[in-house]
């Protein structure tokens, strides 16, 4: 992973571990996501045998497409632990600014948090690709001192 950016968060989920993985991350279902998430997710599609190296195409409804800046989600499988409960991939496009990285990768991992519930750990690295969006802003600012002042 080349040098940039990791953004780590996390939020505690009132469903069990087991359920959570099972829908959003075991592959094994690829209706059950946009099921549950009806009106935001309408379909995913995975090329591959679902292991890694497979891309999921994640399309999104209209509404949530205008959030996200674009239709379509695809990300490529890079490691899938079920029995850690840890998921990584590599977003390949579909964010606002994924056009401008050179990489995202977003790790996964969902932890036991009592009966019936878990606490969902996110970790995304962000390549040096967004510092170098970030200091095209900063050109642009440099070289024009008036705006946004």
């Amino acid at each position: 992973m080349v040098a940039g950016c990791v953004i780590t968060d996390e939020c505690t989920l009132a469903v069990s571990t087991e359920r959570m993985w099972k829908v959003v991350f075991s592959g094994e279902d690829t209706a059950a996501l946009p099921q549950a998430c009806a009106g935001f997710i309408d379909a995913v599609d995975v090329e591959g045998d679902g292991g890694p190296g497979s891309v999921s195409t994640m399309t999104l409804s209209p509404a949530a497409a205008e959030l996200a800046g674009s239709g379509v989600m695809r990300s490529r499988l890079v490691a899938r632990d079920n029995a850690a409960r840890v998921l990584k991939t590599e977003v390949l496009e579909g964010s606002k600014v994924s056009g401008q990285l050179k990489s995202q990768v977003a790790e996964v991992k969902l932890e036991a948090a009592g009966e019936g519930a878990c606490v969902a750990k996110l970790r995304v690295e962000l390549a040096a690709g967004y510092l170098d969006l970030l200091k095209m802003v900063e050109a642009y600012l440099v070289a024009h001192p008036a705006e946004y002042a």
